[in-house]
């Protein structure tokens, strides 16, 4: 069994490109391109230079000493939230960028949850001097504060999505909006392995550099490409595609996602789409999404913003089904828990998406020989008005 795309753009039973008429002529002028455009070598060294020189990469990958002792295993933590915006969503949009330029595009539209993609899209456009529009929830907007300043003062538009949650979901609904309106000049940025073919795909192609440097990265620390373990948040599921895509085909690394249970798996208010979801189709693919009997979208709720999706992308929804990846969830509580650990234990301040990744360490026991390979995914700057508020620092 393969756990990559497939050449119609389909993990196993799930992804595909489901989407209007209006919309078809740019997801097929983008299919068409993609692989070819990222094969250029002028491209490549364009794409590495920039994640080199602008980015910072590569990015560490740490031995967390304390942690590993607390837990009475070997802790590395890929260092994402070091890169130049936090996060790992730079990766994405510098590939993405770079394309649409090749493509002729001038226009430039986005969809954020927690900001960071927002932050990382505005970040490229005024680097490369194209107007940028960003997308996000109205209510995402209150709870990113920073962020949205982050993303004005680099030139952005941001509008609020004001319809259904007024969240990720929705701010995605309007940038399909927006771009079935504008199809000519227009790139849409998609921030994870999520939305029609291409997407999930290029995305975690761009991403793939995270499990591209820890394979050397653990040869120089351990004497080995392999951990045994590879750990990393998933909301859409964008670090944990990169932490995961030169691991994919071999099984003897273990994969584990981590969800947001939010209040509880059966609370109401919850993100954990593996144990809530059932197959469907949201913003142009197949996968797995909460839905009631008849089909519509739950609400998903997550203390962090970046982890409150109702589905995953078709690639984990794959690594779900087929049992390729372990899926656990975890609630607000052990999370932020999880977070001010690592801020005691290392001096490292994770973003609560990351604090999800962590607190499996308190579900689940490793042997004292595992290395297990963590994705940082993001710095806590932007959520320190919830670690402040949760905690009442």
């Amino acid at each position: 069994m393969s756990y990559n795309i497939n050449e119609k753009g389909y993990y196993g039973e799930f992804g595909g490109a489901y989407i209007p008429e209006m919309l078809y002529p740019n997801v097929e002028e983008l299919r068409q391109n993609y692989l070819k455009v990222m094969a250029e070598p002028d491209f490549k060294s364009e794409f590495d230079k920039l994640l080199k020189d602008y980015v910072g990469r590569p990015s560490p990958l740490y031995f967390a000493k304390r942690l590993s002792e607390k837990y009475n295993t070997k802790i590395y933590l890929k260092r994402e939230d070091l890169n130049h915006t936090g996060a790992h969503k730079i990766n994405n949009t510098i590939g993405q960028i770079l394309i649409a330029k090749r493509l002729g595009k001038h226009r430039i539209i986005a969809e954020t949850g927690a900001g960071q993609h927002g932050v990382a899209t505005a970040t490229v456009c005024a680097l490369m001097g194209l107007e940028c529009i960003v997308y996000m929830g109205e209510i995402d907007i209150e709870r990113q504060a920073p962020n949205v300043a982050r993303m004005k003062m680099l030139g952005a538009t941001v509008i609020p999505a004001l319809s259904g949650s007024r969240t990720l979901k929705d701010a995605t609904n309007e940038a399909i909006r927006d771009w079935i309106n504008n199809p000519v000049d227009t790139h849409y940025i998609i921030g994870s392995v999520v939305g029609p073919h291409p997407y999930p795909d290029m995305v975690a192609r761009f991403q793939a550099i995270v499990s591209e440097e820890i394979q050397w990265q653990l040869q120089e620390h351990e004497g080995t490409k392999k951990p045994d373990y590879v750990v990393a948040c998933v909301g859409g599921g964008s670090n944990a595609a990169g932490a995961y895509y030169h691991f994919l085909e071999d099984t003897d690394v273990n994969l584990i996602a981590v969800e947001a249970a939010g209040l509880g798996v059966d609370s109401g208010e919850s993100a954990a789409t593996s144990v809530l979801g059932k197959e469907g189709i949201i913003h142009g693919s197949k996968t797995l999404l909460m839905q009631t009997t008849d089909g519509q979208i739950t609400e998903p709720y997550s203390i962090s913003a970046g982890l409150d999706y109702p589905g995953v992308g078709p690639m984990h929804a794959h690594l779900y089904k087929s049992g390729r990846a372990e899926f656990i969830s975890i609630t607000d509580d052990q999370a932020m828990k999880a977070g001010l650990e690592l801020c005691k234990l290392e001096g490292i301040i994770p973003a609560i998406e990351s604090s999800h990744a962590l607190a499996i360490f308190e579900q689940k026991t490793f042997n004292p020989n595992d290395i297990v390979v963590l994705s940082l995914s993001g710095r806590g700057d932007k959520d320190l008005d919830t670690y402040i508020n949760y905690f009442n620092l």
